[in-house]
Formats: structure tokens, C-alpha cells, sequence
């Protein structure tokens, strides 16, 4: 029954409001990218491509979201050994409120933002060069709002780590596809009071 309760307290806050509500000061945005998730099926290299950024973040003011995030990447070859990939650190969102470039915005439900990350990361391939150490990142972004609260995303990304292992340098260009779901603060409140007086 608490489950129940809680779906319905989370589909009501994702149906109603607008999108400008969504990236005011004091809201929650809870989501994640997703990339390279495939198969691919041969006789001798089947191969498995995983990659997941979770991240959860709170809007200081209108528009800046300041969070954190956690990143595990795998890339596996049958009979090859795998590639992984890590990371954790913080992040910061703005979305973009300059004239000209919401001019550029195709409907009502688009809004255009900027990502930056900072914090650690390594990659470490089975037979190859790894890197592990300080990462920084940034790139433009854009989300398309499916429901007021829930935003489907691309975001390009150029990450550089700088650290130890076989190569002191490792750059990497991403194209993430993922979302976010916006709850408002007092609501994400509420849903976690009731979740913990399991009322």
C-alpha cells in the first residue's frame, strides 16, 4: 500500500506545473544519462557496452542546479577481458536564459543549458592505456520536456582526466541521451515523510 501511495504522490507532482517552475530555486532534479548500452553478437567477440551517470541536484537559484554524480562505464569482449570506467564528483547545470539563444528554442518544452563537472575518474581497459585522476568537464545541452517534470536529454561532452597509470592525459568527447525528473522540494518532503511514517 505505501508503494502505491507513493507512485500516486509522484505521478501528481509530474503532472501538474510548467517547465519554468521546474528549474526555480529550491527544487530537486533527480536522473541520469545513459550511453553505449548495445549488444553486439559474433561468433568469437560478442560485445557488451554499458555506461550509467546517475546524478541528483538542487536549484540554488532560478536556472543553476548544483549536485553530484557517480559514473560506471563497461565495455566487454568475449574472451577479451573488459574496459572500465569510473567516476564521482559534483556538477553544476545552468539553464541558458539569454535572449538569442532562447530564440533558438522550438517549442515551449525545449530549454537549452550548459554543464560543467569536476571530480574523479579513471579509465582502466583490459589490454591497453589507463588514466586515473582529477576529471573536468563541459558541454552544451539541451532537454525536451515530455510531462512539466520530466525531461528527456541530450547532452555533448568533452571530459578530460589528468592523473596517473600508462598515459598522464586521457580526452574524451560523449553524446549522453538520458532525463531528469523535477519534483518541487516540499513535494519530494512530503513523499519522503510518508515514505518514513509509512502512512
Amino acid at each position: 500500500m505505501k508503494k502505491i501511495r507513493l507512485l500516486t504522490l509522484v505521478l501528481l507532482t509530474m503532472m501538474y506545473g510548467s517547465v519554468k517552475a521546474q528549474i526555480q530555486k529550491g527544487n530537486i532534479m533527480v536522473g541520469a544519462d545513459v550511453t553505449n548500452l548495445g549488444f553486439i553478437f559474433q561468433k568469437s567477440s560478442t560485445t557488451f557496452d554499458f555506461n550509467l551517470t546517475p546524478k541528483v541536484g538542487w536549484f540554488i537559484k532560478d536556472g543553476l542546479a548544483l549536485g553530484g554524480y557517480v559514473n560506471f562505464g563497461l565495455h566487454s569482449v568475449k574472451d577479451n577481458g573488459s574496459d572500465v570506467t569510473y567516476g564521482v564528483g559534483a556538477f553544476a547545470r545552468y539553464y541558458v536564459e539569454d535572449k538569442n539563444v532562447r530564440k533558438l528554442e522550438f517549442s515551449k518544452r525545449v530549454r537549452f543549458f550548459m554543464e560543467a563537472n569536476a571530480g574523479l575518474a579513471g579509465a582502466n581497459p583490459a589490454n591497453g592505456t589507463s588514466t586515473n585522476g582529477l576529471n573536468v568537464g563541459i558541454g552544451p545541452g539541451i532537454s525536451y520536456f515530455i510531462t512539466p517534470n520530466i525531461g528527456l536529454e541530450g547532452l555533448l561532452k568533452y571530459d578530460l582526466t589528468v592523473g596517473g597509470g600508462n598515459s598522464t592525459t586521457a580526452n574524451h568527447l560523449s553524446l549522453n541521451v538520458g532525463f531528469q525528473i523535477f519534483l518541487p522540494s516540499a513535494k519530494a518532503k512530503q513523499i519522503y515523510k510518508s515514505e518514513k511514517s509509512g502512512q
